[in-house]
């Protein structure tokens, strides 16, 4: 009897050893996740947004549907640019240390990001995943540029680009 009960304890250690480790990594996970949801400040209040949304010289959208967006990494909605600033009225998947980029070329994938970021301007940090909005840095032309491109920093993802002028 005592035999099967020693048979049985590397399976128990080994089982308890994995169901932990298995559990730590969700848990990183989710705390990777919901870091930035439940740490973001409060959005721009809707009078500043609309001030904003009426001022904008340009205006593109925001898709799902990008080449290398995808169910964790996307945004949607109207961005309204104006020499004012930039602000979103719609929604980005929550994520961290995600910067916007304003590119004198329409970009889709992380390929073609890395490939260009030499080209492009980096408009600040977006810490809000709702109705952001940025101050446009001085000295930026917006009709240097043709789209505005989310790019997650921690990890070099392509979350979404919106392209608000033709390309020349």
């Amino acid at each position: 009897m005592s035999h099967d009960k020693d048979a049985t304890m590397p399976i128990r250690a080994i089982t308890l050893t994995v169901s932990h480790l298995v559990a730590l990594v969700v848990g990183i996970a989710l705390g990777i996740y919901l870091l930035p949801i439940l740490s973001q400040p409060a959005p721009a209040p809707e009078s500043t947004l609309e001030g904003l949304r009426t001022q904008a010289e340009y205006q593109g959208e925001f898709r799902r549907d990008l080449e290398d967006s995808d169910l964790l990494h996307w945004g949607e909605g109207t961005l309204y640019l104006s020499d004012r600033g930039i602000t979103l009225e719609g929604e980005l998947a929550p994520g961290p240390a995600y910067r916007l980029y304003l590119s004198p070329s329409f970009i889709e994938t992380e390929e073609a990001f890395l490939e260009n970021r030499h080209t492009m301007v980096d408009v600040g940090g977006i810490s809000v995943f709702r109705n952001f909005m940025l101050t446009l840095p001085e000295g930026v032309a917006l009709d240097q540029y043709t789209t505005a491109i989310v790019w997650c920093e921690s990890f070099d993802q392509f979350i979404s680009a919106a392209q608000y002028r033709p390309g020349s």
